[in-house]
């Protein structure tokens, strides 16, 4: 047996945070693994992976700096066949100190890369960068980002792992409310949604913009996630300077999400830095609902624009109405692109593909050690 540890050092819920919870989920009933949960004392994290009801560990995970964090996790790392599954460079640190400290050899640790970065030049992180037995990009062109510009980094030790998602079992009978109800959907009105983080990086702004260009008439849009108190403020100003309150409702953090995609009738992930992935996107495409997204990342690994979603320009709040309008005026166009956008989720991007992905690398590490 492998004992698996998810470092999970995040303080609000994003798609770093998601994925994790989904294998954990999926590790928790798999016979060849130990499964355990490692985060901070921060109820918006803990609340949600205790109710995967595994051991969890909490530490500090203060980043680089933090000395305490590595001893204390050292002693979980004496004894067995462990794979520590870290989340960001900054437990990385963390991971590799508590090995050096354990000094057990059959410690591994992989760090999933759920951004876009380029590798630090200085010393600590080259340093970094060697200690880790395995980065996993979640995109090809994650990968090419960071490993084409990494000096000397050992090639053979990245892999592109697609990540996927899937519905929450353990929320299945749990309700949710009627959106069409709660938002007063009339007749002819599309329901338009974005979930992720609230930051300018995702473009909740820009949608914003987009929709106030809009006839209100025709649409409800609502927005699930959590961000700064200063960026939803700035939020919340713009809805009510442009007479979006009966048209746009912030609805914060909501669990189930697949059943709030799923009454929805149109998806909008309208990044302007670019993902890595786009989990968002994979929700939408899983539920059969027609999305828009931007072409500024790996969008355009598994997105054909026309075909099973629509693809426009980032941070262009026009370009983004104009698609938006389109597929509100369009109903049989979104029934089209849905369909396929759910066949090819089905074929190519499923749950189960990834976690086989996944399970084989760890294998193959144990082999290693």
């Amino acid at each position: 047996m492998i004992n698996v540890f998810h470092v999970v050092s995040g303080k609000i819920w994003g798609g770093p945070e998601q994925s994790a919870y989904d294998m954990v989920s999926r590790l928790r009933h798999d016979p060849r693994f130990y499964v355990e949960v490692v985060c901070k004392k921060n109820n918006c994290i803990l609340n949600e992976f205790r109710k995967l009801e595994v051991p969890i560990s909490i530490l500090p995970l203060k980043g680089m700096t933090d000395l305490d964090s590595p001893m204390r996790f050292a002693r979980q790392l004496r004894k067995g066949h462990n794979i520590v599954h870290v989340h960001t460079f900054h437990d990385a640190f963390m991971a590799v100190w508590a090995r050096r400290v354990s000094n057990n050899p059959n410690t591994m640790i992989v760090l999933t890369v759920h951004g876009i970065y380029h590798p630090r030049a200085n010393y600590l992180y080259r340093k970094i960068y060697d200690s880790i037995d395995h980065l996993i990009f979640t995109s090809q062109l994650s990968q090419d980002e960071f490993v084409g510009r990494a000096r000397k980094l050992d090639v053979t030790k990245s892999t592109v792992i697609r990540d996927s998602v899937l519905p929450n079992p353990m929320l299945a009978d749990v309700p949710v409310p009627n959106m069409r109800e709660r938002l007063d959907v009339q007749p002819g009105q599309a329901l338009i949604m974005y979930h992720g983080r609230l930051c300018h990086d995702k473009g909740v702004d820009v949608l914003l913009k987009a929709v106030s260009l809009l006839n209100r008439d025709t649409y409800k849009l609502m927005i699930i996630g959590e961000g700064t108190r200063k960026f939803i403020s700035e939020l919340k100003s713009f809805i009510v300077a442009n007479g979006l309150v009966r048209n746009v409702s912030l609805l914060g953090f909501c669990n189930n999400i697949t059943k709030y995609v799923a009454q929805s009738d149109i998806g909008v992930l309208p990044s302007v830095a670019p993902e890595a992935l786009g989990l968002a996107n994979l929700e939408y495409m899983m539920q059969g609902r027609p999305h828009i997204t931007t072409n500024n990342g790996a969008q355009l690994e598994y997105v054909v624009d026309g075909k099973n979603g629509y693809v426009v320009t980032p941070d262009n709040h026009f370009v983004l109405a104009s698609a938006i309008k389109t597929l509100i005026e369009n109903p049989d166009l979104r029934e089209r692109l849905g369909r396929q956008a759910q066949e090819d989720f089905n074929r190519e991007l499923n749950y189960d593909n990834f976690y086989n992905h996944l399970t084989q690398l760890y294998l193959s590490l144990k082999r290693k050690a």
